[in-house]
């Protein structure tokens, strides 16, 4: 980080949501040629903050100077055009387009497409896939893509523009480790040719490897800005939340019943092949492996969204035909899905619409919605699981991350659910959210209720599994005892290799 002037200087920064203050008075300087992480639990107002610089909120209050003068940033395409790119937590792409065409689409300054030259722009398209390291073909639509391809692809857009100031809002979220550190290579590139980032995060150990100077956001205000190195994860945390955090990766044990779910030789062709394994009644199944070992594809095809061509799933000793998601459902299976702004939530409909989505009959016994039952049963629900908002009137995209994803467990909760499929669950939610939801989901087994725990996080599958089962490359390599779990008997199971042998309980 270099000593010139400040890049940024934002001063008295505030903002208000229907008469909610999310952003009070915030004074901020970023410095040329640094990496600098805002800090915060959701809802503390630290994207807030990074969309006013990228143009997607205006300020009630406050000023901003780019490079020393005055600016007003009143839109996405004015931010980019004064040299700021924001990439989304959540990835944002025209679906039925090409990579390429992503790549290329919007970009301030871009040549008028005119007659398309195909050729040129999958040629473009490819450099800046290389740049990244990523081996993903630019000719396809980006629906076919990972959540992790299509961040990817987000982050080589913003690289396509001459960004001054450069944000990301997860940007590691979905990424393996591997994509993890090709990401920060690059953003220590562009650290050095004086560009800054802002990186915002939850996982404190990726801020120490690439952030020089923090921020912490709390309910709206600036506690504090500080070097990396000055303060240890104690203090950010209890910065970040105002307490102590105790030790909340901790989970007793749990009293497991009769087999809940079964599933016998499952096959997907091309996602994944002889899947088996039992979830128990009051059992928390942890299912590891890298990202694109097709854990997803898996629990999707229990749940019906992409049903498997071949195998057998048992419900209580039962073989049952799951078709679609009403058959599961039906079935008391309920799956709160990894990518919640797409396949979670409405983003447009109010916050009491989106809780009571799984359970028509309750609002709606012949066919006219009862908005007086609807309401009780979404403040029910919000207070049960301590969601931050102004109204459950209030449109859900408003909310934070992770009061967006408690509302959708919320929504499934209320459909009573006898197995529960948590696929990333705590994906973009800061650690005293995912302290709460780690409490939740040991209440559910609790309760009884079997549940298959999806997560890219080793900490949170240790922390919370009873058994973890470990998938590579479609396969089933590992089938572990709590006991015998640490991260690297799941990193072994999780790493392919040629030779390797599928397992039926017992760890390869």
């Amino acid at each position: 980080m270099t000593n010139a002037a400040p890049l940024v200087s934002a001063r008295g920064i505030s903002k208000s949501f229907g008469g909610v203050e999310v952003l009070r008075n915030v004074d901020l300087d970023l410095m040329p040629g640094e990496v600098h992480a805002l800090l915060g639990e959701n809802g503390a107002g630290k994207s807030t903050f990074a969309k006013i610089l990228a143009g997607v909120h205006r300020p009630t209050r406050g000023t901003i100077e780019l490079g020393g003068k005055p600016v007003e940033i009143g839109s996405p395409i004015g931010a980019q055009r004064l040299g700021i790119t924001l990439i989304h937590q959540e990835p944002i792409s025209f679906p039925d387009l090409s990579v390429a065409e992503n790549l290329v689409i919007g970009q301030v300054g871009a040549k008028p497409l005119g007659r398309v030259r195909w050729a040129e722009l999958a040629k473009e398209a490819r450099r800046l896939m290389g740049l990244l390291n990523v081996p993903i073909d630019v000719t396809v639509p980006m629906r076919g893509l990972s959540i992790a391809d299509q961040q990817m692809v987000e982050i080589a857009r913003a690289l396509a523009s001459d960004s001054r100031l450069i944000i990301m809002d997860e940007p590691t979220a979905a990424l393996t480790p591997k994509e993890v550190e090709t990401l920060f290579t690059i953003v220590r590139r562009l650290r050095e040719e004086g560009r800054t980032i802002i990186f915002i995060s939850h996982r404190l150990e990726e801020v120490r490897a690439i952030c020089d100077r923090v921020t912490i956001f709390r309910d709206g205000d600036k506690i504090e800005t500080a070097t990396t190195a000055s303060l240890s994860d104690a203090d950010i945390i209890r910065r970040m939340i105002g307490r102590p955090v105790a030790d909340y990766l901790h989970r007793g044990t749990s009293h497991v019943g009769e087999v809940a779910l079964s599933v016998r030789n499952l096959t997907l062709p091309g996602r994944f092949e002889n899947i088996s394994f039992d979830i128990r009644k009051g059992e928390i199944v942890g299912l590891g492996g890298l990202v694109g070992a097709g854990r997803t594809d898996v629990a999707r095809a229990v749940f019906g969204v992409a049903p498997a061509t071949s195998g057998v799933i048992e419900i209580d000793g039962k073989p049952v035909s799951i078709k679609e998601p009403t058959d599961a459902i039906g079935l008391g299976i309920a799956l709160v899905s990894e990518d919640r702004a797409i396949a979670g939530i409405f983003r447009s409909l109010p916050v009491e619409t989106n809780i009571t989505a799984a359970v028509p009959k309750r609002i709606a016994p012949r066919g006219i919605i009862r908005r007086a039952v609807e309401k009780v049963l979404a403040k029910q629900s919000v207070d049960k699981l301590s969601i931050r908002l102004a109204s459950v009137r209030q449109p859900i995209g408003e909310l934070s991350g992770g009061n967006q994803q408690k509302a959708i467990l919320a929504r499934w909760l209320l459909a009573e659910p006898d197995i529960l499929i948590l696929d990333e669950p705590t994906r973009g939610i800061d650690i005293g959210v995912k302290a709460e939801f780690y409490d939740m989901i040991g209440a559910l087994a609790a309760d009884g209720r079997a549940i298959l725990l999806i997560s890219s996080e080793l900490p949170e599958l240790l922390a919370l599994s009873d058994r973890i089962l470990v998938m590579s490359e479609g396969k089933l390599t590992a089938d572990i005892p709590r006991a015998e779990a640490s991260q690297e008997t799941i990193m072994h199971a999780a790493v392919p290799r040629s030779g390797r042998h599928t397992v039926s309980g017992a760890a390869a």
